[in-house]
């Protein structure tokens, strides 16, 4: 049939064929569209800054604590001896310096935020900057994660079904993957460190998490841990359970995994928020942990739509100069 038609052309004739797929026993197949070739899946979704409807997931209820109950962030330090360095480490740090809550409502971006996610979140692969002293992972990032709302990208994951925590530092999706400063892996069922010398999200290479300010906590009236802070300038050494540094050759500085108290003497009587007591409290039995650089003072929290700013700054009546450095130990290098 097709050579009949080809020998009956004229010149200058030209043959155009129009092929009708029909449907039959055989079920034939056509073939899809012609044109360019689709992208790629551009990969996950964005992450997710803080904003005003942050809510997190109250850790109360689960009925368990992040580590162990005689881990350091866990420990009761208010009989603790004081630093023979104490007024000499937070001369440095500003004695003037009011208790700053880096936290509070999120519509300003402060505080850290965490995600709670079952085991059957699925893990995902994660590069570091800093391979060498991160856990390779996967993560177990949900889609949409939230996270802190500034330059240092924080995300915390927290595996509520295995009780394990995932922490990663500068979180970025890049070309569809996911690419972190750094990361850890912290099984909250155990007392493990990180390797000596090794960073973690955090400066001092430790959790953030567990020294988190947290809402649920505050509103129920008892805070039974140590709580993280930020200072500056620090100094090239570290105390346990801080694994690492990131300061300068002055022994007249703070080391990271310094731990301070609010002194005994201070009365907390007429606080008027029964919140910002429990957190003062806090400050005098368990301690403050200095965790990484930053302004000297600010006590780091989550943020979340239930705090009241205005309360919160009741705080700011406290200053460094109400503190104490406490004796944990002494401080090391990373070598």
């Amino acid at each position: 049939m097709l050579d009949q038609l080809l020998n009956n052309l004229k010149p200058g004739q030209r043959l155009v064929l129009t092929l009708d797929y029909q449907e039959s026993g055989a079920s034939i197949t056509p073939p899809g569209p012609i044109g360019p070739p689709q992208p790629p899946s551009s990969g996950p979704p964005p992450l997710k800054p803080t904003d005003a409807t942050y809510k997190p997931v109250d850790l109360l209820p689960f009925g368990k604590t992040l580590f162990l109950r005689d881990n350091p962030w866990n420990q009761d330090i208010s009989a603790l001896p004081v630093h023979p360095l104490s007024d000499v480490y937070l001369s440095s740090l500003g004695p003037a310096m009011p208790v700053h809550p880096d936290f509070g409502v999120a519509s300003y971006g402060a505080g850290i935020p965490y995600n709670v996610v079952d085991g059957k979140q699925p893990r995902v692969p994660v590069a570091f900057t800093y391979a060498d002293e991160s856990d390779p992972g996967p993560y177990p990032i949900p889609d949409g994660a939230w996270i802190e709302a500034d330059t240092d990208g924080h995300v915390l994951i927290l595996d509520k079904d295995n009780w394990v925590l995932y922490e990663l530092f500068a979180l970025k999706i890049i070309n569809g993957q996911y690419h972190a400063g750094s990361g850890a892996i912290w099984d909250l069922k155990i007392n493990a460190t990180r390797p000596r010398g090794w960073t973690s999200a955090d400066a001092a290479g430790l959790p953030i998490l567990p020294g988190l300010v947290r809402f649920d906590e505050a509103s129920a009236g008892f805070i039974g841990h140590a709580l993280r802070f930020t200072g500056k300038p620090t100094q090239n050494m570290f105390i346990p359970p801080a694994n690492h540094q990131s300061g300068q050759a002055n022994t007249s500085l703070p080391p990271m995994g310094l731990r301070i108290r609010l002194k005994a003497a201070v009365d907390l009587s007429r606080v008027a928020s029964p919140k910002v007591r429990a957190i003062l409290q806090a400050a005098k039995t368990y301690g403050l942990i200095l965790a990484d650089n930053g302004t000297s003072g600010y006590v780091t929290g989550t943020p979340d739509i239930r705090w009241n700013d205005d309360e919160l700054a009741e705080l700011k009546h406290f200053t460094l100069a109400q503190f104490e450095a406490v004796n944990t130990g002494p401080a090391i290098s990373s070598q």
